[in-house]
């Protein structure tokens, strides 16, 4: 089977710093390995509101939302963002978090609706695999 078969087009994904988070070493590393891995990135900046990391997802076309939230406050961005897609119909499209996650809140943040969750110190090919699957996940396949 040719690759055009099997995967119709990369995948598109979102990397967006919420809030007041102004640490962006680590998603600008991720981006990269994603991009090397054969994804297509947009990354949308620092300081990023929900509202604005939701219309640029939609203006984008993107398959995956991903947020690096150092700040510890994952679990009010991510509810407040899964909404606002709700709302916005946009249940088709994957969310992945990452940075400094404790292990209590993954659970919760998976109960949610995230679909992946990538706590600090996640290696680059767990991160990669877990996208894909989450995105496979959305697509129904």
């Amino acid at each position: 089977m040719s690759a055009s078969h099997s995967n119709p087009r990369p995948i598109r994904i979102l990397m967006a710093k919420p809030g007041l988070d102004g640490h962006d070493r680590g998603v600008k590393v991720v981006a990269h390995a994603l991009r090397d891995a054969g994804m297509e990135v947009v990354y949308s900046g620092l300081h990023q509101s929900v509202e604005k990391i939701v219309a640029t997802a939609m203006q984008e076309a993107v398959d995956v939302i991903g947020l690096s939230i150092m700040s510890g406050a994952h679990l009010p961005i991510c509810q407040k963002l899964l909404g606002l897609m709700r709302e916005k119909g946009m249940e088709d499209v994957a969310v992945v978090v990452g940075g400094v996650i404790p292990n209590r809140d993954i659970e919760p943040l998976k109960a949610m609706g995230v679909d992946g969750v990538f706590p600090g110190g996640t290696g680059f090919e767990q991160f990669i695999e877990g996208t894909r699957q989450a995105v496979a996940r959305k697509r129904g396949a």
